[in-house]
C-alpha cells in the first residue's frame, strides 16, 4: 500500500524535500512528486480529515485499483 498520509504529511507539515521524504518513506523523489501533484489536482489540504481512510485516500489519488485509464493513441496509418 501506498504512503500516501505519510509523504504529504511529512512534505507539508514537516517541509522535508522531496528527497528526504522519499529516503524516510522508502520511495523515489519522482513518486513524491507524483503523490504532491495527485494530492493538489484532487483538491485536498493538509491535514486530511479523519473521516478519510487511507484506502480512500489512495482511491482519490490514484483511482479504483485494477482499473486501467484509457489513453488516447493516435491514429494508424496504413502502410505505403
Amino acid at each position: 500500500m501506498r504512503q500516501v498520509r505519510e509523504i504529504v504529511r511529512l512534505s507539508l507539515e514537516a517541509g522535508l524535500s522531496t528527497r528526504v521524504v522519499g529516503e524516510r518513506v522508502g520511495v523515489g523523489p519522482t513518486t513524491v512528486r507524483d503523490t504532491l501533484k495527485r494530492f493538489a489536482c484532487a483538491g485536498l489540504a493538509w491535514p486530511v480529515p479523519e473521516a478519510i481512510s487511507d484506502a480512500e485516500l489512495e482511491q482519490l489519488l490514484h483511482g479504483v485499483p485494477g482499473v486501467k485509464r484509457r489513453r488516447r493513441t493516435a491514429a494508424r496509418r496504413p502502410p505505403d
